[in-house]
């Protein structure tokens, strides 16, 4: 407001960002520059979500303090909007001097190195000059691309090593711990998609809490230092097989609070263009003309970038005491429905005139919401302010032993089945907090993750509550005080 009327170097200053719409109006505006490098999370996703209302192309000076993975600075200019820039929040920044601390002249190890957050977490290791890098994954493509990539931009800096093998494998976990003897282990092979886990939940008992199990158990066998495991937001309250299989995987984690190893989990939510993510398969859906394809307009998840997704996990290698579960404060949910239409823009189409989005309804095994705690009153802050402690009372190792076993005898039960009801029982046995999508999804307009994501598209609505609230807050205060 202090600016309207006056002149920036000779150019008038007609209005505030309120006033975009009308200025597009009056003046026939085509293109629209957000010059402001430093305006992140809610704030930017309101600025872009008005800019987008208006129809025209929209895009963003580069931040001047910006450098690209290699250090250097981002060349100045304009840049096309990106996903990351609907974040409804800052982007992370963690403590890379302590995240080398561990990792420089370490021998690590990462299973399902080959896939989206496992490659990136192998590049990101690779910048903290390690001794040895193990990359092993069951998918051999993933690993050999990876495999290239680091060997042509590192070279002989460190000693990369590429192993095709599956977590399920004990025998072949051993022989692999035995000869390279890993310092540092990173966790992230995992069955992860939803709809595919609810018609094969053997494959996600035997890859994700066997596979846990066994690879858990051999890195205490050979003295491991430290042990990450890779964790969803999928495993709170789950509704499906996958979430749940992965709320086991945790439980396995911490009931190992006396081990010599450092255990920890890290749990976070969305990953913005990981293999089988809704950003990649509405990015393929514009390509092809449309129609985007939306399971419910009402659909709210958390979203965080693939770098740091990693950046995340290897800080809570390097916080990490024995069993702990790491969870990272992700601002309030975005609607796919936004999301959506936010890409249909950056791809100069008009939502629902140029480009249809339409609702396809709720897979196998989805809900409308994902929460990132187990229980809100029992987590703490660390010395990041963005990252919180799970601290809830762990199981013991015969807990967690017995549990397994239920599983065990469930999968047994079913070999001889594609799908099996047992399955979903056994996983309901065990992890209490498993529930029907439907049971959830009745009551998910009441949930606060519904909450804050109408508030994040309706920034006068969650204002005039913050208002209301204050009022009430001194009202009380009064009273007291009376």
């Amino acid at each position: 407001l202090t600016k309207k009327g006056l002149r920036v170097q000779g150019v008038p200053v007609r209005g505030t960002i309120s006033d975009i719409p009308e200025l597009v109006r009056k003046y026939h505006i085509l293109e629209i520059v957000i010059a402001i490098t430093t305006v992140k999370g809610d704030r930017l996703s309101e600025i872009i979500n008005l800019c987008n209302s208006t129809h025209c192309r929209v895009r963003m000076i580069s931040d001047p303090q910006a450098v690209d993975e290699n250090g250097n600075p981002v060349a100045a200019g304009f840049r096309e909007l990106n996903t990351a820039d609907f974040l409804s929040r800052e982007e992370v920044t963690l403590d890379t001097a302590k995240i080398s601390g561990y990792l420089t002249g370490k021998t690590v190890l990462v299973t399902g190195g080959g896939g989206s957050i496992g490659s990136e977490i192998c590049r990101q290791i690779a910048r903290c000059h390690p001794k040895k890098l193990i990359v092993l994954d069951i998918q051999e493509e993933g690993v050999y691309k990876l495999c290239l990539e680091l060997r042509r931009k590192y070279k002989d800096a460190f000693e990369l090593i590429d192993e095709i093998g599956s977590v399920r494998d004990v025998r072949r976990l051993d022989a692999t711990f035995r000869r390279y003897r890993p310092d540092v282990v990173f966790h992230a092979a995992a069955h992860k998609h939803v709809p595919l886990m609810e018609c094969n939940g053997c494959e996600a008992i035997k890859n994700n809490v066997i596979g846990t199990y066994n690879t858990a158990n051999v890195a205490e066998k050979y003295g491991v230092s430290r042990f990450v495991l890779i964790s969803t937001d999928k495993a709170v309250n789950p509704t499906n097989i996958m979430g749940a299989s992965k709320r086991m995987c945790e439980r396995v984690i911490q009931c190992r609070r006396d081990s010599g190893t450092g255990f920890t989990a890290v749990r976070f939510g969305n990953v913005l263009g990981s293999s089988g993510s809704v950003v990649p398969l509405f990015q393929q859906q514009i390509a092809a003309g449309g129609p985007v394809t939306v399971t419910d307009f009402r659909v709210t998840r958390y979203f965080m970038t693939i770098p740091e997704a990693s950046q995340l996990v290897m800080q809570a290698g390097a916080m990490a005491n024995a069993g702990e579960l790491f969870v990272l404060h992700m601002g309030a949910p975005v609607h796919i429905r936004s999301l959506a239409e936010n890409l249909v823009y950056m791809s100069g189409y008009v939502p629902y005139k140029s480009m249809q989005i339409i609702e396809t309804g709720l897979r196998p095994g989805e809900k409308l919401y994902e929460e990132l705690l187990t229980d809100r009153e029992t987590c703490r802050k660390t010395a990041n302010d963005l990252i919180y402690i799970e601290t809830e009372q762990p199981p013991t190792r015969e807990e967690v032993d017995g549990e397994l076993d239920i599983l065990r005898q469930a999968v047994e039960a079913s070999a001889d089945e594609v799908e099996s009801p047992l399955i979903r029982a056994a996983l309901k046995q065990v992890v209490p907090t498993f529930k029907e999508p439907d049971e959830v999804n009745r009551d998910a307009e009441n949930a606060a993750e519904m909450q804050n994501a109408i508030d994040l598209e309706n920034p006068g609505r969650a204002r005039a509550q913050k208002s209301q609230d204050e009022k009430e807050d001194e009202k009380k205060k009064e009273g007291i005080t009376r």
